[in-house]
């Protein structure tokens, strides 16, 4: 896709591409940093003869995509029956698991998004992905055109040799949200023990009229808030560079949730708007643990706050809950923090099962092939960046590190990391849903 183009000089963060030069520099800008990233191309021309040119490439591979559609494979998979909110053709629908109901327009076609992989350490010009080892990685592209509700996060990868993705689209359907009509109705008589709340990254820099987008955040915050108590609900984050975006999801969606999983890209952005009002467009791909957890801790503590200043007395904050969990898939280890007086349960089986899907779902095998596997995780690491904090060391026969802190629990597991990847696509879809199977 980018063979015949040389990298420009001044690569730089860009919300909405509407031109080659706009592509460019704006993958230029994720590829030297090694983050992955999703945006809109407003130029259906352009994106018409991207699509058009991945097609044609050897390597190009066709797959469901959607946060939400991989999060119903994966419960489905693991036995759960599920309802699933989302605009699909009959087509689409024949490739989902038995167990899944889909609440949502059947539709004649479906949109197409477009994943750019590339491995850590791959050279492009003057500009070098950054890596975690020293194994040199080949110039080589593997285009993945993907059919389906919102998009496959790649940025939630698992392997040896990092694949990173660079998404684009120019859907104008799931942006606005209407599968959420339909999904509304049939929730009550479906009577779920889960709730996830995801793919809302699909109205980050989309040309909404004034007022549309707000519109659709709160349909989303009423789902939300006239959910059954009792009920558990988990929002799954994703790349958000439009901080209107992130305040807009911060006042009527973080609120209403009970849980969030996020990656090691998507926690220091979470945190900054929280705490700063800004957004953080790229972190440090492969995070100490120390890092991590002091950021958790931060996100929990900020939300714990906020909801001590807003009770559920009056009709203006009714539905509000409390923060009671966190789960950070990184390339190296899970870390999930759970509220002790919460219902969340198995914190401890929940992290070690994480650690293992992201091995099985990024080698494409259900048992774990230890010749494939590698743990990238220090053979200790300290529970916080503070003076005094407490180092643990790596088990073997125990991986999983549990302890308890303050009001919460925190469980942390070594990822098996891949060495033969088939494919790395909604990995993080795939490992959230996995832990939360876990815990309900």
């Amino acid at each position: 896709l980018f063979g015949n183009f040389e990298p420009p000089e001044d690569p730089e963060h860009i919300d909405v591409i509407d031109s080659e030069r706009d592509l460019l520099r704006a993958f230029a800008y994720y590829f030297r940093h090694g983050a992955a990233a999703e945006r809109f191309v407003s130029n259906a021309s352009l994106f018409a003869s991207l699509v058009e040119a991945a097609r044609s490439a050897e390597s190009a591979e066709y797959h469901v995509g959607g946060n939400a559609p991989l999060m119903a494979n994966r419960f489905a998979r693991e036995g759960c029956e599920v309802l699933l909110g989302a605009h699909m053709s009959q087509k689409l629908r024949k490739e989902l698991p038995e167990g899944v109901t889909v609440a949502g327009p059947l539709t004649d076609h479906d949109e197409v998004h477009l994943l750019l992989e590339y491995p850590a350490g791959l050279r492009w010009g003057r500009y070098q992905s950054p890596r975690a080892n020293r194994c040199p990685a080949d110039i080589g592209r593997t285009f993945r055109v993907v059919h389906g509700l919102a998009h496959v996060d790649a940025s939630k990868s698992f392997s040896i040799h990092r694949l990173l993705a660079f998404i684009i689209h120019n859907d104008h359907i799931n942006p606005k949200l209407a599968s959420v009509r339909n999904f509304v109705p049939e929730l009550k008589p479906f009577r779920p023990d889960l709730l996830v709340v995801s793919g809302l990254q699909m109205m980050d820099n989309f040309p909404f009229e004034k007022g549309q987008r707000a519109e659709h955040v709160r349909e989303v915050r009423e789902m939300m808030k006239e959910a059954d108590p009792a009920v558990p609900l988990h929002f799954e984050m994703a790349s958000y560079t439009d901080p209107t975006l992130l305040h807009e999801l911060a006042e009527h969606v973080l609120p209403y949730s009970d849980s969030v999983g996020m990656n090691e890209q998507e926690l220091p952005n979470l945190l900054s708007i929280l705490k700063y009002g800004n957004v953080s467009y790229v972190a440090d791909s492969y995070p100490r643990v120390a890092t991590v957890l002091d950021m958790m801790r931060d996100v929990y503590g900020l939300m714990k706050e906020q909801a001590s200043r807003h009770g559920a007395t009056d009709e203006k904050n009714a539905g509000r809950r409390r923060l009671s969990r966190l789960h950070i898939h990184t390339l190296a280890f899970q870390a999930i923090l759970v509220a002790r007086d919460s219902p969340w349960k198995n914190s401890l089986a929940a992290a070690a099962k994480a650690a293992l899907t992201a091995h099985r779902y990024t080698c494409g095998s259900d048992d774990i092939d230890t010749e494939h596997a590698r743990v990238i995780m220090d053979d200790s690491f300290t529970t916080s960046r503070g003076q005094g904090a407490r180092r643990i060391p790596f088990d073997s026969k125990r991986p999983v590190a549990c302890w308890q802190e303050a009001d919460f629990e925190i469980c942390v597991a070594p990822v098996l990391v891949c060495t033969k990847v088939l494919h790395t696509g909604g990995g993080g879809d795939n490992v959230s849903a996995a832990g939360l199977v876990l815990q309900v």
